[in-house]
């Protein structure tokens, strides 16, 4: 893969394409039309005439048609029958055509690319609601992407910003659509489209950054879900109050999960189970069934290890959680069958 670059900064990805590559393909194409052109000439050389020695041999055949195609024409092997002129005009004209195409596609191909990528950018912007926008193309980041797909969400409803152009790169041929840019200016979120963006996800290298880039968002979309990764715990009010949902301190819960797996590693080994998903256990939240309302936890039919009831999470064992009640939000144990 490789990505298309506008003066917006958007990259979208696309497949890749190597110079020695286009180039050989393009003589590829330019080959075949001039064996096929050679074929039509072939086929009635009693048609053509040779003003040096009136008989036309395959060798003069190919030489005419290496001019006629070059356009330079010299005129010493023409035509002469009705069969080859028309033959002419129906298939070797065409041809010619095609030929002079191939030949300056590149030199077309350089000036339509900013008018065809600005019409493919448009079409992005056109259909993207509810995506996702990946601030930071780190190690945090490039998680956040794997476990988002293990959850069966596609690559397009991804977008990466990063300031980084070879982040970008790698995230454009990780398949990606990136916008290279500081996730502190708006401006460069505006070109992610966070604005109709359902979750937003900021995994930059420092906290304070992750301060800036969360009050950008939070200023620029209202309902988006705002998660955020600090790496020290001390920063996680400033970056709530700047207008993240959830923030997640990287350090204490390495350090966490260092001190369970010390003490315990099969608990250490069935939390990185659900943290993998699509395998073994797996922890999930699900909107409470029609069915479900007013009767006890017990009746959803699966393992529920948390009630969600407006912005309160309630555990399993609290009294208000007996009953569930209509917009609740269940925390659900997942099991799946072993390969």
């Amino acid at each position: 893969m490789r990505e298309d670059e506008t003066e917006l900064g958007v990259r979208l990805p696309s497949p890749a394409l190597s110079p020695l590559r286009a180039v050989l393909r393009r003589m590829a194409v330019a080959l075949l039309i001039l064996l096929a052109m050679y074929a039509l000439v072939l086929i009635d050389l009693e048609g053509y005439r040779d003003n040096a020695d009136g008989a036309v041999s395959p060798l003069d055949a190919l030489y005419y048609v290496t001019v006629s195609l070059s356009t330079t024409g010299y005129g010493d092997i023409t035509p002469v029958t009705t069969e080859a002129r028309v033959v002419n005009i129906v298939a070797v004209t065409p041809l010619r055509i095609a030929f002079l195409v191939v030949l300056v596609g590149t030199t077309l191909e350089v000036l339509t690319k900013r008018t065809r990528d600005a019409i493919r950018i448009q079409r992005w912007r056109a259909r993207l609601r509810d995506h996702t926008v990946i601030v930071g193309y780190g190690t945090k980041g490039r998680a956040a992407i794997r476990t988002l797909l293990e959850s069966e969400r596609s690559k397009d409803s991804i977008v990466v910003v990063d300031p980084s152009r070879a982040a970008i790169e790698e995230a454009a041929g990780d398949g990606f659509t990136g916008v290279v840019g500081d996730g502190t200016r708006g401006e460069v979120l505006r070109r992610a489209s966070l604005g109709t963006a359902r979750e937003v996800i900021i995994a930059t290298q420092r906290d304070d950054t992750t301060a800036l880039v969360t009050l950008t968002a939070r200023s620029l979309n209202e309902t988006a879900t705002i998660v955020a990764a600090v790496r020290e715990a001390e920063n996680d009010p400033l970056v709530r109050q700047s207008g993240a949902d959830v923030v997640i301190t990287s350090s204490d819960a390495a350090g966490r999960m260092l001190g369970v797996a010390t003490q315990s590693p099969a608990v250490s080994s069935l939390i990185e189970d659900f943290l993998v998903y699509g395998k073994g256990l797996d922890l999930y939240e699900r909107d409470v069934r029609a069915g479900e309302t007013g009767r006890p936890t017990q009746a959803a039919g699966e393992i529920v290890v948390a009630v969600v009831r407006g912005r309160e999470i309630m555990t399993y064992a609290d009294p208000r959680a007996a009953t569930l009640q209509a917009g609740d939000r269940l925390v659900v144990i997942r099991v799946h069958p072993p390969q």
